[in-house]
């Protein structure tokens, strides 16, 4: 007999019926309504029939009294109104954390039948992503929201629904395993748990809606905490209706608290309210200030520069050219993992490699979003970067360099065609363009450089030298190239062979930087682990005391 998981008894049982009844429910509701958890429809959000964003606050959701009016990024039309909570409206969100004791929701001594609640939770969750209706509703809010082509929002509804159906059923207590030491005498053991923070933030950015939040959402949940959510406003309808959906599938309405605002009023939110941890995925620039204000009860997936170098052994030009075009590319080079600088070894420069890239960019255009616009940059701020690094001596436009053209992408955004700058290798490393040129440009844009055999300790001074390590691509399958490159370097999530790639962050592996303690990580049992607990220690002495035991000289 088929069992779907649902929320199981304080008791610890599940009843069949109640599974029974959650599925019969399900699909009276989809009979009568699109989608049971929704509260919009994806095509009907215009100007004229404007979406809602609220607040989730104690348990119920809020609007307010101020707003964001969120523009259509690929027409300017206004189309969401966003209930933004300003400075004087953040003391029920403070009140709310504050209720969450430092011991957490549950903790391996406290309402454990949390755990099962939260992978039955997961199951049903899963299991709606999968039904088409519910994936392509979310896959197409994304893309009103965050433009990119189909199949790349589809991939985050992809991850997010296979990260949950890995933790359902007893997976999510399996995070909170626990490990035992025998002591010094009997009676004594050593036990080493995983224990919650309680009240804790999460803030995540524009460019995955869904994964991301979601991904993190349900880490800290699966631990114990409490947390906080805020997304970026232009994106937020997105999560917004994610946790709608986790409600249909029994999440309390307490568990968690849902916030719009700008970025001054979540600084002054999380000084008050004091988390115990807080994750921030976004700019190294606000990650740093946050460090200081938050005393550095913080983890970061901030902003990387990442780098790709091409190997001596070339082969398959066509799939590593199609491997680049992705990197740089897709979701208009908006994924913290884009590719933005290539070393290529002097005999893939040699190659038709750029060629064939070039051919694949020009194949992109915004008809179908696999060029679209850039939410962070504008199209004159990616020209005047352009320009810059034409200035110095060698530099060359390889393809590229214009704005897109025939659209109606308002000017607060960017709009550029698939560009990359090719800069002598020993020109990047001058004291005078280093800064420039490794600055990241999170956009269609990326910088092309090659190298001698002799000059590879120069490519790894390049690494070295850079300050973001996130994701990195060795593409070669001479083992001896890839054991010197992988040695002198740092890039937590790394690629390496001729497969490799610098974008990817699926369920099944560990996606975040190193080389820093402040790093996060996101997707498995690990990066949960680390990011969403901390150790504990409980060391048993019950005894007995040894036979005739006195009171021994004070030392």
């Amino acid at each position: 007999m088929y069992r779907f998981g649902v929320c199981r008894e304080m008791r610890g049982r599940v009843p069949q019926i109640a599974a029974l009844n959650w599925l019969s429910s399900l699909s009276v509701s989809r009979s009568i309504h699109n989608l049971p958890f929704a509260t919009i429809e994806v095509e009907e959000i215009s100007g004229s029939q404007p979406a809602e964003v609220q607040n989730l606050v104690q348990g119920k959701w809020t609007g307010s009294t101020s707003g964001e009016t969120i523009v259509d990024p690929l027409n300017g039309e206004p189309f969401i109104q966003v209930a933004e909570v300003d400075e004087t409206g953040i003391q029920p969100f403070v009140d709310s954390l504050s209720k969450c004791p430092k011991h957490g929701l549950h903790n391996p001594f406290k309402a454990p039948e949390r755990y099962l609640m939260l992978g039955d939770i997961s199951n049903k969750a899963a299991h709606m992503l999968s039904l088409p209706k519910v994936s392509d509703f979310f896959t197409r809010l994304i893309q009103r929201v965050a433009p990119k082509s189909y199949q790349q929002a589809l991939g985050e509804v992809y991850v997010t629904q296979k990260f949950l159906e890995n933790f359902s059923g007893d997976q999510v207590r399996f995070l909170a395993r626990s490990f035992a030491v025998p002591g010094n005498h009997l009676g004594q053991q050593s036990h080493g748990y995983r224990w919650p923070y309680g009240p804790v933030a999460i803030v995540t950015p524009f460019n995955f809606p869904l994964e991301i939040p979601a991904l993190q959402l349900m880490g800290a949940l699966y631990m114990g905490n409490k947390p906080i959510l805020k997304v970026d406003s232009k994106v937020s309808i997105v999560m917004e209706q994610m946790i709608r959906l986790l409600h249909h599938c029994g999440l309390p309405m307490e568990d968690l608290d849902f916030i719009n605002s700008d970025g001054k009023t979540m600084n002054k939110l999380l000084l008050e309210a004091n988390p115990r941890m807080t994750l921030f995925t976004g700019s190294s620039r606000v990650a740093d200030k946050l460090a200081v204000d938050l005393k550095g009860r913080i983890k970061l997936e901030d902003a990387g520069f990442d780098w790709k170098i091409l190997g001596p052994d070339v082969q398959e030009v066509d799939y590593v050219a199609w491997v680049c075009d992705q990197d740089a590319y897709a979701c208009s080079g908006q994924k913290c993992s884009a590719q933005s600088i290539v070393f290529m070894h002097e005999n893939w420069f040699k190659s038709s490699l750029i060629s064939r890239m070039k051919d694949l960019a020009a194949k992109r255009k915004l008809e179908d979003l696999t060029i679209g616009p850039v939410l962070t940059f504008t199209t004159e701020a990616m020209l005047e970067h352009m320009n810059k690094l034409l200035q110095i001596p060698g530099s060359e436009l390889l393809f590229g360099g214009k704005a897109l053209e025939n659209h109606s992408i308002p000017p607060i955004y960017g709009a550029l065609k698939p560009t990359a700058i090719y800069v002598p290798l020993e020109e990047i490393l001058k004291d005078g363009n280093y800064e420039l040129v490794t600055r990241e440009i999170f956009g269609p844009f990326q910088v092309v450089t090659d190298y001698k055999d002799n000059q590879l300790p120069r490519v790894l001074e390049a690494l070295e030298r850079m300050h973001a390590h996130l994701t990195a691509a060795v593409v070669s399958n001479d083992s001896l190239f890839l054991q010197e490159v992988i040695g002198k370097s740092v890039n937590g999530t790394t690629y390496a062979g001729l497969r490799a790639r610098t974008t990817g962050a699926p369920q099944n592996h560990w996606f975040g930087p190193a080389g820093d303690p402040r790093g996060a990580g996101i997707g498995t049992p690990e990066a949960i682990k680390l990011v969403w607990s901390c150790h504990r220690e409980i060391i048993y002495d019950i005894g007995p005391l040894p036979s005739h035991w006195e009171i021994p000289p004070a030392t």
